[in-house]
């Protein structure tokens, strides 16, 4: 099961319509989120009318900016939980672990870190910011395979700008749920944002994952058994610093 989200940047022409209906007859995903409609709900509703086996909620754009919308299958049971325009809130039922995804949507277009971009600069408070937010809300990153920047303004030579601004967070428990997820950034296509494709249970057979950084998660702190899991890995054997580390974060990670 695969869900994919992407900032079309319109689908107000026939091309872009062509395009996002290759992307799902190649990926036949089980949902996909958009952003950047640029359209109406009832305008939104015409284009998935064409789209078979699917249904769709949506956000009407303010004239012809923004524009949200979720598609799923039919066979799929997909609840509503809240949507403005910069957000829509879903619960999804499949087998005995309804679980819920939220997309987010606005001018945040915020880095976790400098390597998240390539071309210009960012401000290190706001990074920090984000990276506190996102610990805060007691989220992770959860990685991803293929080129690591989603968004390219098309600039040429030294006005070119690429950052990561297309990412999936998760709660510990949604990482419990779902130990073998990965996340896909594809290619570039019509729009200047890359889709980025969830995998809830990968096989083993996407190449190149990018594993994630270990960061130490604050929410740990308040857990049963962090203090005595630190305290044996430190005494694991390890002499030298780096393994020491390795051995805790390996530990907290299980």
């Amino acid at each position: 099961m695969s869900i994919i989200s992407l900032n079309c940047r319109g689908l107000g022409n026939p091309s872009a319509v062509t395009g996002l209906r290759d992307i799902i007859r190649r990926e036949a995903p089980a949902a996909i989120f958009l952003c950047e409609t640029k359209l109406s709900s009832r305008e939104m509703d015409e284009v998935t009318v064409r789209i078979e086996g699917y249904t769709d909620l949506a956000v009407d754009s303010t004239g012809r900016s923004g524009g949200l919308a979720f598609l799923w299958r039919k066979e799929i049971k997909c609840e509503l939980r809240s949507m403005t325009s910069h957000h829509m809130d879903f619960m999804i039922h499949v087998g005995d672990s309804p679980w819920r995804i939220t997309r987010l949507y606005g001018d945040f277009n915020e880095i976790l870190f400098t390597t998240e971009m390539k071309g210009g600069q960012r401000s290190q408070r706001q990074m920090t910011d984000f990276r506190e937010a996102v610990d805060d809300c007691g989220l992770r990153d959860l990685g991803y395979v293929g080129y690591g920047f989603t968004y390219d303004n098309r600039q040429a030579d030294k006005d070119n700008r690429q950052t990561r601004l297309d990412r999936a967070l998760a709660t510990m428990s949604w990482n419990d749920l779902f130990p073998r997820a990965k996340l896909i950034n594809m290619d570039r296509e019509w729009s200047d944002h890359a889709p980025i494709k969830l995998i809830l249970n990968d096989d083993g057979s996407t190449p190149g994952y990018k594993k994630r950084l270990f960061r130490f998660e604050q929410l740990w702190v308040g857990e049963d058994g962090c203090e005595d899991t630190i305290r044996e890995a430190w005494s694991s054997g390890e002499t030298d610093i780096v393994g020491r580390l390795q051995s805790c974060a390996e530990g907290l990670t299980k």
